[in-house]
């Protein structure tokens, strides 16, 4: 199996008044996030990358009719989870993440991909800050604006 590029995308996906999707891991019950996922090969653009995960993980189309995807132009790095460090190349540590939010009109049904998550959920916007086990998911929560 290749090693996983140490380069991914968080994508906060709401709605125009503040009700934020989350979604919890298979593998670590009770731990909730944002659609995430690494970039698959050398080339892929981090928007191509938001657009495919949110896809994968969720069913959505991030460019249906009334979607918004907005990449913020931020990144962030972070330390790799230990348990985690296996998919990526030895001695590899960080990873490079890129912060995108999807405005969909509603909260909609999501269709789960079952080896990743098990629940899904819309929260407002405090709750949902307050439930991601992430610190730049929960960070990108809170600097969500309406609309």
């Amino acid at each position: 199996m290749p090693y996983k590029i140490p380069e991914s995308v968080l994508v906060v996906i709401h709605t125009p008044d503040l009700q934020v999707l989350l979604i919890e891991r298979a593998k670590h019950p009770g731990f909730w996030q944002s659609v995430t996922g690494s970039l698959d090969a050398p080339g892929e653009s981090p928007r191509d990358t938001a657009i495919r995960e949110v896809a994968e993980e969720t069913g959505l189309d991030a460019s249906g009719d009334g979607h918004v995807l907005r990449d913020w132009q931020e990144s962030t790095w972070y330390e790799i989870f230990p348990e985690w460090r296996h998919r990526y190349a030895p001695g590899v540590t960080r990873n490079l993440e890129h912060v995108f939010s999807l405005c969909i009109p509603a909260a909609l049904p999501v269709r789960l991909a079952p080896d990743e998550h098990i629940a899904q959920c819309w929260l407002p916007q405090a709750e949902a800050a307050r439930r991601v086990f992430s610190p730049t998911n929960r960070n990108a929560i809170l600097r969500l604006a309406p609309g």
